[in-house]
């Protein structure tokens, strides 16, 4: 394992793609080990269109959406990627998954972390999976915990954008520009066959948060991603680094 790792909480098999996809592309390609956590497939709510074909079975839809992400998180450079199939709509997030969780953080010891909004009325699976990874973060710097081993320390918590954010009360305050690897991001996105009514959704969503990222810098950035802190960031200066030209 190298030095620098992040670590993504994905509820469902689609999302990482969508909503962090440019993240994980520009931090691999500077040598971070991203390891995805999807824990579910989606495959009860969100996969209308592998539903609508004749004979279609649960374990089928599974099977598609898993070799979907897989192939993303190929394009996008993730070190790993684990599947562990907690069902969705509604998720089912118990006690052992989520010492299983906590254990991953210590395992990876991630310089980030990027999960779900803290609200989504849309989807009560993405509220539950992020404070589900904010809870997991919290017991993995607990020194009861499994006493003995190296405890977490502080790695910043990261709100991925949500589908409606007006309505999930998600307030961006950071902005990344992802253009140095926005092709590697399309072409996760155009893994994901079963979602394909939002290919041209989030493609729109990074044109957007370009145009905000250049209004506030003094750069030309054609694509970009957003997210909400969690956590105050600490820095050593007030005068911001230099970005990607």
């Amino acid at each position: 394992m190298t030095e620098k790792t992040a670590l993504v909480v994905s509820a469902h098999s689609a999302d990482f793609v969508w909503r962090a996809g440019g993240a994980i592309a520009l931090h691999a390609e500077e040598g971070v080990d991203v390891t995805v956590v999807c824990l579910s497939f989606g495959e009860r709510g969100e996969s209308a269109k592998l539903w609508r074909q004749d004979g279609m079975t649960l374990e089928t839809v599974k099977a598609e959406r898993q070799k979907e992400a897989e192939a993303a998180a190929q394009a996008l450079g993730v070190a790993d990627i684990q599947f562990w199939d907690l069902g969705d709509y509604p998720i089912e997030l118990d006690q052992d998954s989520l010492f299983r969780l906590a254990d991953l953080c210590r395992q990876v010891r991630p310089a980030f972390m990027l999960t779900h909004s803290k609200e989504d009325p849309y989807n009560r699976d993405h509220p539950l999976v992020s404070q589900f990874a904010q809870e997991a973060r919290i017991i993995a710097q607990a020194h009861g915990h499994n006493p003995g081993e190296a405890v977490l320390g502080a790695p910043p918590v990261m709100l991925f954008e949500p589908h409606q954010p007006e309505q999930c009360r998600w307030m961006p305050n950071t902005l990344l520009d992802i253009t140095p690897v926005w092709e590697h991001k399309l072409a996760a996105i155009q893994c994901m066959a079963g979602q394909e009514h939002l290919w041209e959704y989030y493609t729109r969503v990074a044109l957007q948060r370009g145009v905000q990222a250049s209004r506030n810098s003094d750069k030309k950035i054609r694509y970009g991603e957003a997210y909400e802190a969690v956590f105050p960031h600490v820095v050593e200066t007030l005068i911001p680094t230099e970005g990607r030209s």
